[in-house]
């Protein structure tokens, strides 16, 4: 079986080694204003633990979560319960979902609430990376407002072992990556405009997670290309990539991506 287990690289300068996969949770808490092709229902507890526990034996570490996914970090929380060292959680501050609509506050005291309430959710008392979610005014967020300074005083405090930026701009995630550890950025087959933040983050040792690595599941090429070896070709072939985080809920899904990652990852190597 194909597996990530002796594939983790590292995120950035953090001493911190994560799967090239990692799985994020939005479908674990949330199911409205989504953008993905199928609707989808959302998992109950017995099927979200069963799949933790595919990600765990096909070797993923990496966990993406967010308090603008629904319930996602309150469900994580009993879910990982005595397993919270075999994960490395990412989760973010800025955006909060509620009735369907989401909201943004880049203060220090709703930065602080939110890291501390994400603790309390997470049954933890660390988290390891956490990202700002922008709103797409990166600049306005990391020049104006309070929440890069917040975030590092959580660092300094211990609550939290990383921080970085999860934003819209070349300009904003290349700001972020001065400050901060880590930028979570587009790249995929359709969208590679952030490819010079990739190319920032190779040469001075800062992480890089990739969000939408498979377009959320729109990516579509010509017939008989595997859109996910094809995707997964192009992210890992840069230096600068530590992970990818995919969305699914679906075991099978789960289990070709890790096989499609591991065998590109293995033949680039």
């Amino acid at each position: 079986m194909k597996t990530l287990h002796d594939l983790h690289r590292p995120l950035g300068s953090l001493g911190i080694d994560v799967s090239p996969i990692g799985l994020g949770t939005v479908k674990l808490g949330r199911d409205q204003g989504v953008k993905y092709p199928n609707g989808f229902t959302i998992p109950d507890d017995n099927e979200a633990r069963m799949l933790l526990k595919q990600a765990r034996v096909l070797g993923i570490n990496l966990i993406d979560t967010a308090p603008a996914y629904g319930r996602s970090e309150e469900r994580l929380g009993p879910l990982l319960r005595r397993q919270r060292h075999d994960w490395v959680i990412v989760s973010k501050v800025g955006e909060e979902f509620e009735a369907g609509q989401s909201s943004h506050d880049f203060s220090a005291a709703h930065t602080r609430m939110s890291v501390e309430r994400s603790l309390q959710r997470l049954q933890t008392d660390f988290i390891d990376l956490v990202l700002v979610h922008s709103d797409g005014n990166d600049l306005h967020v990391l020049n104006e407002c309070d929440v890069y300074r917040t975030l590092a005083e959580l660092k300094q405090e211990g609550k939290i072992r990383g921080f970085g930026f999860s934003g819209k701009t070349v300009e904003g995630a290349l700001l972020a990556l001065r400050e901060g550890d880590c930028a979570m950025v587009t790249y995929n087959l359709n969208e590679q405009g952030e490819k010079p933040v990739l190319d920032y983050a190779a040469a001075h040792g800062k992480g890089i997670l990739i969000k939408k690595a498979l377009a959320s599941g729109h990516v579509c090429l010509s017939p008989g290309v595997d859109p996910v070896q094809a995707s997964f070709e192009l992210l890992f072939a840069h230096p600068g990539v530590a992970g990818a985080i995919v969305g699914t809920i679906n075991p099978l899904h789960l289990a070709h991506n890790v096989a499609t990652a591991a065998a590109v990852i293995r033949r680039q190597a």
